[in-house]
């Protein structure tokens, strides 16, 4: 009888991307085919050439005896370290979405560009103009390092410009090194077998699973650096980034019913000096790459690795990836999450200014025309740096003071509203696409927020709490793309019209909220909310934020206020 260990199963997707030949699979192939959608394991593999393959749901109510199972569709999302583009990226990118997408640009919540929309045929078109834009899709998804993050304010002060560059540099060394992508999206010919290393970072299959990395400082955290794989917590010293409190573990995504899934956030690892940055950052890479849960990917996070381990274990695991000896953290701190929307002075003379945007969603509608206003003021005034935010917002950097009045009159008269005449709970609220597109979504989300925020401003208005910066974010599922498990109000959806609601995170993200109810209809939520906020007012200590009420005042008496039989008598 063996003795040897039995070795571990596999999920499918590793042997996908095992036998992918460096993420070529049969995608050149199947792209030439006269086709609507790809493969279910070629699916698997264009998720690393930045697109998701989905199923126009609202098409479902319509489909007829013996049409077509489903409407395909594409989401395509660009790559874009720190947001940063400049006027002809923006410029490029608004075309592409009227010439082969749904003609609305969408920022992401990490600081990208996505196209909706898109059929199978336009592929090529689209990322072939990405990347003649000078940007690419390389790496926006799949089992890699994503889009990394970096507080987006373009002010003059090193320290932002510093992180900035950190954020490239390190975006550069963690990208895929496949001739795949060049091969089939840009130069078209089809080049030899691949041999050797090709992959010193990840190896032949990759990572376990997604990796994202963000990059804050203690006064801006706008990153939510503690909902990433890979953080850091800026050190500064006159205006200088010396080094880094180095964070690994945080993660958003969970299952519901499943209690082995959880979200997570950050555990403080090390510190390190600013020139470790590379060094450090490749050593938590490889040892995610070698211990992370290859058998389930519902577990294939580094969080997963941490909380199993613990933080001492982990430590002692990285020192040996290290080339350097690890330093505990100095525990640095993170105090605001500033939106840096309106005008700001930059600090050299210029100015940005920063545009609200609902849900990300640059779009035309009626007399609300952000998608038109936006082109006309990078036509004419050219920004030499356009900034997208993790909230979702669009900074226009290097104008003039002179630039002023007549901005605020363009986005006036196509009926975009400036910052001050939108509440702050708009402005703090973010949310995910979830249906018609998103293959994951069990309720709506982005096209669901609208009427949740009018509701609850209302309720709002009504308690005199409109200087209050309450942050609220909805998701169609659980996997929480829009980070809903860090903040004071997070709807998560569960199923049709129901959600998760949660409370008691709070601003800078730095903790967690609670699940609150279960199974909240849609018509229940605002409601339910408005109980809490009428005692909030009534009970709140001096400068005392709704998610810091909430913990004091304990789950058990909230969801007494908040029982389905007090909220129907209310």
């Amino acid at each position: 009888m063996s003795t040897e260990p039995t070795a571990p199963k596999l999920s499918p997707v590793e042997a996908i991307k095992e036998a992918s030949r460096y993420l070529r699979g049969g995608i050149a192939e199947e792209l030439a085919a006269e086709s609507d959608h790809f493969s279910e394991s070629d699916k698997q593999l264009t998720k690393f050439h930045g697109f998701y393959q989905q199923d126009d749901r609202d098409a479902r109510k319509s489909r007829k005896p013996g049409g077509p199972n489903k409407f395909y569709m594409f989401m395509v999302r660009c790559k874009i370290p720190g947001g940063k583009i400049d006027a002809d990226k923006y410029l490029a990118l608004d075309d592409l979405c009227g010439r082969f997408a749904n003609e609305t640009l969408r920022i992401t919540t990490r600081q990208s560009f996505q196209f909706h929309g898109v059929v199978k045929d336009d592929l090529k078109s689209l990322i072939g103009g990405i990347n003649r834009a000078m940007l690419s899709t390389l790496g926006a998804c799949g089992d890699v390092n994503r889009n990394v993050l970096a507080c987006p304010a373009p002010f003059a002060e090193p320290s932002y410009t510093q992180i900035q560059q950190d954020a490239d540099t390190l975006a550069a060394h963690l990208a895929p090194r496949s001739g795949a992508y060049a091969e089939i999206w840009i130069d078209g010919e089809k080049a030899p077998e691949p041999e050797g290393n090709v992959e010193p970072i990840y190896g032949k299959v990759y990572l376990p699973r997604k990796f994202k990395i963000g990059f804050a400082l203690p006064k801006d955290n706008l990153v939510d650096v503690f909902a990433n794989d890979l953080g850091f917590i800026a050190e500064v010293r006159g205006k200088e980034v010396v080094g880094y409190d180095l964070l690994v573990g945080g993660g958003m995504g969970m299952s519901h019913g499943n209690d082995k899934t959880f979200p997570y956030l950050g555990k403080r690892i090390c510190y390190i000096q600013r020139d470790q940055l590379v060094a450090a950052s490749e050593a938590v890479v490889k040892l995610f790459r070698d211990h992370g849960n290859r058998g389930d990917r519902k577990l294939a996070r580094i969080k997963y690795v941490v909380h199993n381990w613990g933080v001492e274990k982990f430590r002692e695991v990285l020192q040996t990836y290290l080339p350097f000896p690890l330093e505990l953290p100095h525990e640095i701190q993170t105090t605001d999450m500033p939106l840096w929307t309106g005008w700001h002075d930059q600090g050299d003379g210029k100015f940005f200014y920063g545009i609200s945007v609902e849900s990300g969603r640059i779009k035309d509608e009626g007399t609300f025309r952000l998608r038109t206003a936006l082109r006309k003021i990078v036509e004419k005034f050219r920004p030499a740096r356009i900034r997208l935010t993790p909230m979702q917002d669009i900074l226009l950097a290097d104008l003039p003071a002179t630039a002023k009045p007549e901005i605020d009159a363009i986005l006036l008269d196509h009926g975009v509203m400036p910052p001050e005449r939108i509440s702050l709970l708009q402005q703090h609220s973010i949310s995910c696409p979830a249906l018609p597109t998103c293959g994951l979504a069990l309720s709506e989300s982005e096209r669901a927020l609208p009427g949740i925020i009018d509701q609850l401003d209302a309720e709002i208005r009504r308690l005199g709490l409109e200087s209050e910066k309450l942050t609220l974010r909805m998701t169609g599922c659980p996997n929480g793309c829009a980070r809903p498990y860090q903040s004071e109000i997070g709807l998560v959806g569960r199923s049709g019209d129901k959600y998760t609601v949660y409370v008691g995170g709070n601003l800078v993200g730095d903790r967690l909220n609670f699940e609150l109810r279960d199974l909240v209809p849609t018509s229940e939520i605002v409601p339910m909310l408005a109980v809490l906020l009428e005692q909030f007012k009534a009970s709140r200590k001096r400068k005392e934020s709704f998610g810091d009420w909430c913990v004091r005042t304990g789950l058990a008496k909230l969801q007494q206020l908040v029982a389905p039989q007090t909220i129907a008598s209310a």
